[in-house]
């Protein structure tokens, strides 16, 4: 069973910057799309940033010109890079993975990202 590990989140002044990364315990194979999403109380689980095989991204609109997702597909691992963080930007983010041929869907358990005013 693979697991996906996120790490980089914390507490953070608006302004600031955060390095989210996300870990998959061992090789997977076959990866479509990588992703980080995020909910906080009350709200929906919603995608923030996606990149696919082919290095395609995808951005919410409250992340573009402020949020950059990467992938080291080699090291099954994905960041995403926060800057100008804003207090709504406060949730639990949750990377996830997909695949073909057969299809997976993983999800890691989650980092806390907090922003203060």
């Amino acid at each position: 069973q693979v697991q996906l590990v996120e790490s980089g989140g914390g507490l953070v002044q608006a302004g600031g910057s955060l390095r989210l990364s996300c870990a998959a315990s061992r090789s997977i194979f076959n990866i479509n799309i990588m992703g980080w999403y995020r909910q906080s109380p009350g709200k929906q689980r919603e995608l923030v940033a996606q990149i696919t095989s082919s290095d395609s991204t995808k951005y919410a609109d409250s992340a573009k010109g402020r949020f950059t997702i990467s992938s080291g597909y080699a090291k099954n691992m994905t960041y995403l890079q926060m800057n100008s963080l804003k207090p709504e930007d406060t949730a639990v983010y949750y990377c996830r993975i997909t695949t073909w041929g057969p299809q997976y869907d993983y999800w890691g358990q989650g980092t806390q990202v907090t922003v203060s005013s």
